[in-house]
Order: C-alpha cells, then sequence, then structure tokens
C-alpha cells in the first residue's frame, strides 16, 4: 500500500489492481466479526489514477480561480492594470478548452494568460517546496511540457519563445536547487534536426 499512489503523474493499473486485491481481505475484529481489511473511502482515495487528489478535493482546488477573479474584479485597479483579473484567472485554462475555470479555448484567451499558463506550469513542476512532490528538473518539467503543446494544452508558439529565449534556464539559475537544474536539448523540443 506504500507504493500505491505516492503522488506521482499516473498511477499504474497493476497497482491499482493491487489496492482491489488487498481490499478484498478482511480481519477479525475483537468481537469475532469479518471486517474489510480497507474501507470503500479508503479504496477511493488510494486509487486516484492522476494525482494525489479525489474529484471532490480537486473541485475544491478549481473553485479557487473562480474566487481569485471575483476579488479581483471588485479591486479599483488603475487603467493600466485593468485586466490582471483576466491575466492571473485564465492560467489554468487549456489551449483545447478542457481548462478551468471557464473552459477558454487559445482562441478566447489573451497573449498574456497563455503566457502566465506557461509560467506557472513550470514553476509548478519545478517547485520543491510543496509538501506533496518532489521538484522536477528542468528536463523533466520540459519533456512534460512537450507533451501538453503537443496535446494543445499549452500555447505551441508561446512554448517555444519559452525555450528559445532561455527564461527557463534563467529561472532555475534564481529559483532551483542545484540538483534541479540539468541541460535540455533545445533543438530536440523544439523539433529541430541538429545543425
Amino acid at each position: 500500500l506504500q507504493l500505491a499512489n505516492v503522488g506521482g503523474e499516473f498511477m499504474a493499473h497493476d497497482k491499482k489492481e493491487r489496492v482491489n486485491v488487498i481490499a478484498a481481505k478482511t480481519w477479525r475484529d475483537a468481537g469475532g466479526r469479518s471486517t474489510p481489511l480497507l474501507s470503500e473511502e479508503e479504496v477511493y482515495n488510494l486509487c486516484i489514477e492522476r494525482g494525489t487528489l479525489t474529484g471532490e478535493e480537486r473541485k475544491v482546488i478549481t473553485d479557487h480561480m473562480e474566487i481569485t477573479i471575483e476579488m479581483l474584479e471588485q479591486l479599483p485597479f488603475p487603467k493600466s492594470l485593468r485586466r490582471v483579473p483576466e491575466f492571473a484567472g485564465g492560467h489554468h485554462e487549456k489551449m483545447d478548452g478542457s481548462g478551468y475555470p471557464r473552459g477558454l479555448t487559445r482562441d478566447q484567451m489573451s497573449i498574456p494568460a497563455r503566457i502566465m499558463a506557461i509560467a506557472d506550469i513550470f514553476e509548478a513542476l519545478t517547485a520543491a517546496d510543496r509538501p506533496y512532490k518532489q521538484g522536477k528538473t528542468i528536463s523533466e518539467s520540459i519533456r512534460i511540457m512537450t507533451f501538453m503543446r503537443k496535446d494543445g494544452h499549452i500555447d505551441p508558439e508561446l512554448f517555444d519563445l519559452f525555450i528559445e529565449s532561455g527564461v527557463y534556464r534563467e529561472y532555475g539559475e534564481r529559483f532551483l536547487n542545484p540538483d534541479q537544474i540539468d541541460e535540455i536539448d533545445v533543438d530536440a523540443v523544439l523539433g529541430r534536426k541538429a545543425s
């Protein structure tokens, strides 16, 4: 059970099967009654297929963006900052419309909101201060984001600019632990043949 759901990107099918095998076992309590080794709630929590949050817990997290937008819209921003609620509120949106809170597509999102999404994802993947996960290396984070680009979750042109400009590297040198900083093959990430 210790290895069943440790907060990786995905829970392997065989680990989920193992939890169900263990859940089918029983034990006898002090009164001699047969009791399941794991409750239904424990099985539900141990068999989360992606991440570590149940659907109900994820809903609480996604609701934070609606609250953020509502609060920011109440602030009297000067004209130059009037779009802050949009930029801050859109960083969990995905280009294909599968993000939250509003399910916006690329065409419905501003460029600053798309930039915020890329920055937020990279920061979240590399963050070493989260109690529920270790910070990933630069190369692991970029590999995951490359799949997100391919799957239509992040803006491909802005992601390529993020790589070509070296912003990821500058961020790493400034904010990451030395053991998280490694090299990436920029040409491979950008789909170019090495010269």
